[in-house]
């Protein structure tokens, strides 16, 4: 039986626009407003990383998720709250190290080897009859997904972008896996 995992990004909040490492800021109601607008598409079953951005951005788009903590941002370990730029300029080779070693943690943290790891065990453990699930996730675990679903090697994680409120949906089962990218949510029918 065929999987399908829609995994959404979701809105564009402070610390994703200041470049800033995970410190969980809830979004603002400007910052919610377009998610609103936006249908999430149809699902037999809903999941959102334990962030307060992905929680309310399922919320705002109708959806009453359970926590899935595989689903959770890189950690950050001691950079959480900083910026990235206010980071180069004070640690420039721990930057360096980050960036170009995805077996490299900061200080506390998790590695993107580790993400990737977490991220594929509970892509691989998915029941076979999961059917259509759908999983607002924080953009790093869609990043890892894709990468594990894919079989690509570790540094193509820094080579993906995913964009705020869009859909990357993965269907197949562990070790077969197709791709669809970036697919932008679709306006809500007004009644």
């Amino acid at each position: 039986m065929t999987v399908r995992v829609m995994l959404v990004a979701p809105a564009l909040g402070a610390e994703l626009r200041e470049a800033r490492f995970g410190d969980d800021l809830p979004l603002t109601d400007a910052e919610l407003a377009p998610v609103r607008t936006l249908a999430a598409p149809r699902a037999d079953r809903v999941l959102a990383a334990p962030s307060p951005r992905c929680g309310q951005s399922a919320r705002a788009l109708g959806l009453t998720p359970e926590d899935e903590p595989a689903l959770a941002d890189l950690d950050a370990g001691s950079w959480r709250g900083r910026r990235i730029d206010e980071l180069a300029s004070s640690a420039p080779q721990l930057i360096s190290s980050w960036l170009s070693d995805p077996g490299f943690a900061p200080p506390g943290g998790e590695s993107v080897c580790t993400l990737l790891a977490r991220v594929g065990s509970w892509l691989d453990a998915l029941p076979a009859d999961t059917g259509r699930l759908l999983a607002v996730a924080e953009p790093a675990a869609v990043r890892a997904a894709v990468v594990h679903a894919l079989a690509l090697p570790p540094a193509a994680f820094w080579r993906l972008d995913v964009t705020p409120l869009t859909a990357t949906t993965l269907s197949g089962r562990a070790g077969r896996w197709n791709l669809r990218c970036g697919a932008p949510l679709t306006a809500r029918q007004l009644p």
